[in-house]
């Protein structure tokens, strides 16, 4: 698996590199690339969020006991990981 990104980013740093060797033009690449970053941040946000509830639910049915610790720690953990996507629309708004 770690080899398969690591690949991954290799041929996506090779293939970004000539966009960015490129003078100040209309900002097409700029699209791109603000499209593509939204997409990777929404898509890896959304597989952590499954992960984490996953993982407090299955906390939850070991130790019903302290649910609402789980549940409250569980919510706070969504927070942070939807605030990785906010942040990545905030930056492609600024940037572009």
């Amino acid at each position: 698996m770690f080899t398969r990104l690591s690949l991954l980013a290799i041929v996506l740093l090779t293939v970004a590199s000539p966009m960015f060797a490129q003078g100040t033009n209309n900002g097409g690449g700029i699209v791109l690339t603000n499209a593509f970053s939204m997409a990777l941040a929404s898509g890896l946000c959304a597989l952590a969020q499954g992960k984490a509830v996953a993982g407090a639910a299955e906390a939850i049915a070991r130790n019903p006991g302290a649910g609402a610790v789980i549940r409250g720690l569980g919510l706070l953990g969504l927070i942070f990981i939807e605030s990785l996507a906010l942040y990545t629309l905030v930056i492609i708004f600024v940037k572009g």
